[in-house]
């Protein structure tokens, strides 16, 4: 249930390594058809426990016992299970678009081509960093400061993360317009919290970082002396650029993010950086005005190009080069890569197979030709029609909501059904899709095709500039279990992966698809309405449509969301950072409410009878438990308590429902239980 922020830049992610072909286990093979598990399964429960003492693990507490974190996973869950069969199907898919049938259609070919090349692990462990060598020589023939921009415009374009990111947009006060973004970005530790705190986990981070780093270059064939040398250089500038750097929390905020500055003032925060020659090579030449989002960023940038030397640019840039590169490079850089951002980081044991990581790098890089063919085989129009009417039933209920809420005066109350009757609901899949015709990919070059396909999307994303926002473009893949909410779009995006069983389960009844899917479109919706989201109006446009006492009255209920989950511990010693999980806490909250209203309006005057020894208000509450059944390995809760705004799972299903006294009379919780809060403590928003 992840909501997109202004600008996702990065084209080549941190990334897992690639394991030998061997290290597939035997008996996992390519599904055929997708399992069907229903979407409230009694197996899955504990009733050993009392649900109004732990309701997470009475309804969890079979699937977790059965279902043990996988070697190669950080954390596993029933999310996790249904994106890794929904990998296994495209896995099946692919082998059949891989064979070179000259009736293939040209979607199927260049997936399928994609994920042939993909798979050819002994040309890539052949090729060591021969596919590198161009990058590796621009970068050692910077001889000057001044050539900076035009070498980094280079990487950019090939999807090179360095330095800073830059994209585009909806432009924050002209929504229906395109804006470029410049970002913070140049740091390869997760947070930049990881630079500027002296914790004991903090400074481990760092060293093991400083170790990886090392560890490529010495692979790139410097000598220990000189890549100790290098690191060095790196982390001195990395640092520098951390303490410029907003945190999590700080991020949230759009309206710290609203930063316009015009091309003559952008010159004038960095000197020292030649813009026109930058933007000129990214294809903006004339590109009068944009978005810097964080300004003490850029600020502590030009002071870095006025004091950091030449051959310090240099290594920066040549080990960026290489952490971004290193999970599709070579064994040795793969199991480096590998062994710090998976088996360090998130404690995970072991690489991923090597179908897994190709079937998500073809999603990534064509994800609308391969979701095309997911969506003919595994995601019917019964499906698609049943979830646009579910998701019309939880608008219905916001907007009763809205109408009869007490705390909100007519003017904003005004405002807010607005936005929400401008609310857009994109189910499914895309009404157009995506054209890759301007993307070669040849059957025996994947690094080759990953820099294509990067730099496809780069130009893709840069093209918008000026241009009208297309309303109808997605953000995420078919085939993926998630969903999401866009401020600046205002609209829903349901992809087929997240309306399958045991998610959405057309086979069951409505009380557990409404506590689950039911939830999930509340939450999304909700986020329009978050303590972020609520900055945006109907359009999308930054603007504050609150009057005062209401946007008053709004925080004083969130700090009760946010005092509560303050108090839940993490792992160890690790509370909770409430501030960075509000708004995904309050949109758990308020689309449970709304799902319950739903599915009551929906049921009204029917006689539902009790199914698997539980009564269908007991179903509807045990449905929404069990989307987020599962574990999670300590070191990647450490993580995530830094940089995840989604609180923990049982967090995301205990927390909520101490706040609905509907759950309370369903499992006849008395006063005192640990699930049950006093009425004048209970927090309510929507």
């Amino acid at each position: 249930m992840n909501s997109p922020r202004v600008a996702a830049l990065a084209l080549l992610a941190l990334g897992l390594s690639l394991p030998l072909a061997a290290e597939t286990p035997a008996a996992e093979q390519p599904l055929v058809q997708l399992p069907y598990t229903p979407s409230l399964d009694p197996a899955a429960m504990d009733r050993s426990v009392d649900p109004c003492v732990d309701f997470y693990a009475y309804s969890c507490g079979g699937w977790i016992a059965k279902n043990p974190i996988p070697a190669d996973r950080a954390r596993w869950n029933v999310y996790g299970k249904l994106q890794d069969e929904n990998t296994r199907f495209l896995w099946g898919l692919l082998e059949q678009a891989a064979r070179p049938d000259p009736g293939r259609s040209a979607s199927q070919q260049k997936i399928g081509d994609y994920f042939a090349a993909c798979m050819d692990e002994a040309a890539l462990d052949q090729a060591g960093l021969a596919p590198l060598r161009p990058e590796l020589e621009a970068v050692a023939a910077l001889q000057d400061k001044a050539q900076l921009p035009g070498l980094l415009a280079r990487l950019h374009g090939g999807g090179v993360s360095a330095l800073f990111g830059f994209g585009s947009s909806p432009d924050l006060h002209e929504a229906g317009r395109v804006a470029a973004f410049a970002v913070a970005g140049g740091l390869g530790l997760p947070d930049r919290d990881y630079y500027v705190q002296g914790d004991p986990r903090s400074l481990e981070a760092r060293e093991r970082y400083a170790s990886f780093l090392g560890e490529l270059l010495r692979l790139a064939g410097d000598s220990p002396e000189a890549a100790a040398a290098a690191v060095q250089n790196v982390m001195r500038i990395e640092k520098a650029l951390a303490r410029g750097t907003l945190t999590q929390v700080e991020r949230r905020d759009p309206r710290r993010l609203d930063n316009r500055l015009t091309r003559a003032e952008l010159l004038a925060l960095t000197p020292s950086f030649a813009w026109g020659e930058y933007l000129a090579a990214r294809g903006l030449p004339e590109l009068s005005a944009l978005y810097v989002t964080e300004p003490a960023f850029y600020k502590a940038l030009e002071g870095l190009l006025a004091a950091e030397p030449l051959p310090a640019w240099r290594d920066y840039l040549r080990a960026h080069l290489l952490r971004s590169s290193a999970p599709y490079l070579a064994r040795p850089f793969a199991d480096a890569s590998f062994g710090f951002y998976g088996r360090f980081l998130r404690g995970v044991e072991q690489q991923a197979a090597r179908h897994k990581r190709c079937v998500d790098w073809v999603d990534r890089d064509l994800g609308e030709a391969l979701g095309q063919v997911f969506v003919e085989k595994a995601f019917g129009p019964e499906v698609k029609g049943a979830a646009v009417d579910l998701v019309e039933r939880i608008e219905k209920a916001m907007e009763k909501r809205l109408q009869a809420l007490a705390w909100m005066g007519p003017k904003t109350r005004e405002q807010a059904l607005a936005k929400l009757h401008g609310m857009r609901n994109k189910i499914g899949y895309p009404d157009r899709w995506r054209d890759y015709a301007a993307l070669e990919v040849r059957r025996g070059d994947f690094l080759g095709n990953l820099r294509r396909a990067a730099a496809f999307e780069e130009r893709r994303q840069l093209a918008k500039v000026g241009q009208a926002v297309d309303r109808g473009e997605w953000d995420m893949t078919p085939p993926t279990v998630n969903a999401y909410y866009d401020p600046s779009k205002n609209d829903m995006n349901f992809p087929a992966g997240v309306l399958l069983p045991p998610l959405f389960d057309l086979r069951l009844d409505e009380a557990p698809n409404y506590g689950n899917t039911g939830g999930t479109v509340g939450h999304e919706l909700v986020h329009g309405f978050d303590d972020e989201g609520r900055r945006f109006d109907e359009q999308g446009n930054l603007r504050d449509w609150w009057t005062a006492g209401d946007g008053a009255e709004f925080e004083r209920r969130a700090k009760c969301v946010a005092d509560q989950y303050g108090q839940y511990t993490v792992v160890d010693d690790v509370k909770l950072n409430s501030q960075l999980t509000l708004g995904e806490d309050v949109a758990d909250l308020g689309g449970l409410l709304l799902a319950w209203d739903a599915w009551q309006e929906l049921t009204r005057g029917k006689k539902l009878e009790p199914r698997d020894g539980l009564s269908p208000e007991q179903r509807f509450f045990v449905g929404f438990a069990q989307w987020d059944c599962g574990s999670e390995r300590p070191e990647s809760l450490r993580l995530n308590a830094r940089t995840n705004p989604h609180s923990p799972s049982r967090f995301r299903i205990n927390g909520v429902v101490v706040n609905m006294p509907g759950f309370a009379q369903a499992f006849a919780c008395q006063p005192g239980r640990p699930m049950v809060k006093k009425p004048a403590d209970v927090c309510s928003i929507w």
